[in-house]
């Protein structure tokens, strides 16, 4: 089996491409390399016209255009907002893409680079009381809505859009399209979109944010994997408090939840980006229900590790025991 394994920088995060078939020899086979390289120009392009962080992209004009109804023929952005229209479905509003002015506002005014971390203990200790989310009462997010035979998005006055999060793993999302028949891990920043290929199933550690061990396995043939968490990107606001880039769109502030992340299991890496960030959001209770139908993982501010279950295993292993227990 040929294998490929890359790594590159796009949408301001480390991505990672593996890719293996089956064809004979110990050089990636001709067919991955092709595959990689369309990967990563793929994801180049996406980066391009998704980032608020260039003031010229095809997302910032759209969120500048005084229209509601503005006709785009790219496909990708029309995706892009369908993804966000989905987003804050699932999440009853608390993953809001028209965040990106309370965004800004925060602090996260560029890509990050590390310059202005603070340590996530000194954090913790001047956050505010820790309290659960709760979407913004405008949901201005229900206006976002596409129409792909006239090629028009429907969005509402006055926002700028966020790709943020749900970008990265729709791109992944878009990406792992592209690989059919290969055996894949497709990572953008920690959006994960896997595909077994034929073979048995991929392991995904969840590395512990405090001690930067393993701290939970998954196995997994195909779908995603996303984490959401504040431990990789904390600084000092405009105002000298500890910020992040996880706001309560209540609020428009940093979300202090009591949580340090939460990774979730998906049917894409999209759907594992929306679960991951609404159990954030919500704090120890509510995630607990946002990841009990497919599973994930939550850390705890004080380091504690809590595997959730996945429902539909955990009504499986019940039926299977319940012959022996009668």
């Amino acid at each position: 089996m040929s294998l490929l394994d890359r790594t590159f920088t796009t949408m301001g995060v480390e991505a990672r491409l593996i890719l293996a078939d089956r064809a004979p020899g110990a050089d990636p086979s001709t067919r991955l390399a092709h595959a990689a390289t369309d990967a990563q120009q793929l994801l180049h392009e996406l980066d391009a016209k998704w980032t608020r962080f260039d003031d010229d992209s095809p997302l910032n004009r759209l969120s500048r255009d005084p229209r509601t109804t503005v006709p785009v023929a790219d496909d990708h952005l029309r995706a892009l907002v369908r993804a966000g229209a989905y987003a804050g479905r699932v999440s009853g509003g608390l993953v809001d893409v028209t965040l990106g002015h309370d965004v800004h506002d925060a602090g996260y005014a560029d890509h990050w680079d590390g310059s202005r971390a603070v340590p996530i203990d000194v954090a913790l200790a001047a956050a505010p009381p820790r309290a659960v989310a709760a979407p913004d009462p405008r949901a201005r997010w229900q206006a976002l809505a596409t129409d792909n035979d006239r090629k028009t998005i429907n969005k509402p006055q006055g926002v700028r859009l966020d790709s943020g999060g749900v970008g990265k793993g729709l791109a992944a999302d878009l990406v792992a399209q592209r690989l059919t028949g290969l055996r894949y891990v497709v990572d953008v920043g920690g959006d994960l979109a896997l595909g077994h290929g034929g073979g048995g199933a991929h392991h995904v550690d969840v590395i512990h944010p405090l001690t930067h061990r393993t701290a939970h396995t998954f196995r997994l043939g195909t779908g995603g994997v996303a984490t959401s968490g504040i431990h990789r990107r904390v600084w000092v606001d405009r105002f000298g408090d500890p910020a992040h880039h996880l706001l309560d769109p209540a609020t428009q502030r940093p979300a202090w939840t009591g949580l340090l992340s939460a990774t979730a299991v998906g049917r894409t890496a999209l759907e594992a980006e929306v679960l991951a960030k609404t159990a954030y959001l919500r704090g120890p209770r509510g995630a607990r229900r946002t990841l009990a139908a497919l599973g994930g993982v939550l850390i705890h501010e004080d380091g504690r590790v809590e595997p959730i279950p996945a429902l539909r295993l955990a009504v499986r292993r019940a039926a299977n025991r319940e012959p022996a227990a009668a």
